[in-house]
């Protein structure tokens, strides 16, 4: 299926492999007339568009936007009211930390047809690429997928790590926790991680640039993740994987 005039597709470009995406996002790029694409996207990606799309970066990254969420928002709108088909390509899956739903209300207030294309996120290509599972009927029946922000202090206060979604009381011992976007404070993260009741001793995998020819793995525990230096672990994009359905190290 080719992409249709007048529409806009809200679609995952999977971790980075462009093995790992789906047919269906592959055949938008094909046939798309604009791409808005994250700053994650890759290169390897991207090359597989039509020669004549239209392609602008919109990524937001450190920070340091290029470019508003309000601007996204237009450009899609201009495209689309200009008759073009537009694929808004999102990193991973588009529903997951992507900010995929003030995009869908913006489109659904304005009345423009929209798809959303489901692509592969982080955390399974990870999962898969460690050979270890993220639930385990003896370990782990519970996964949580969370994102880690540094919340601005008051004058005077202390940094502070919050961690979202919360959660009442220790956290729960049969889960594996999936940490999307984590910072690089592995030592402030680490002691608030403990400090919610996680014991010091669960393994924890650290990947950097997942899928891509730069990857890398640092295994340890929650513990030793305190006094371990971003230059270990390797540059953004992060993801953690947290939990005791994870292979020991």
């Amino acid at each position: 299926m080719t992409a249709q005039p007048a529409t806009v597709y809200l679609a995952g470009a999977g971790p980075g492999d462009p093995d790992l995406l789906t047919l269906r996002t592959l055949r938008l790029l094909e046939t798309c007339d604009v791409i808005l694409p994250d700053d994650l996207v890759t290169d390897a990606i991207l090359a597989l568009a039509s020669p004549s799309a239209l392609i602008i970066p919109v990524g937001k990254r450190c920070g340091q936007p290029r470019i508003t969420q309000a601007g996204i928002h237009d450009l899609m709108l201009e495209h689309a009211q200009k008759n073009r088909s537009v694929l808004r390509l999102k990193s991973g899956d588009p529903l997951i930390f992507g900010r995929a739903s003030e995009e869908i209300a913006f489109l659904t207030e304005h009345r423009i047809p929209f798809e959303i294309v489901p692509g592969i996120t982080a955390a399974f290509a990870v999962a898969a690429a460690l050979k270890t599972p993220l639930t385990d009927r003896a370990a782990s029946s519970k996964l949580i997928f969370a994102t880690a922000h540094h919340a601005a202090p008051r004058p005077g206060e202390p940094a502070k790590l919050d961690i979202t979604p919360k959660w009442q009381g220790a956290f729960p011992p049969d889960a594996t926790l999936v940490i999307y976007m984590p910072g690089r404070n592995f030592a402030l993260l680490a002691e608030d991680l403990i400090a919610s009741g996680i014991a010091p001793d669960t393994p924890c995998v650290a990947v950097s640039k997942a899928t891509t020819p730069e990857e890398r793995t640092h295994r340890t525990t929650l513990a030793a993740l305190a006094t371990t230096g971003p230059d270990t672990i390797g540059p953004a994009p992060v993801l953690l994987l947290i939990g005791h359905a994870i292979q020991p190290i």
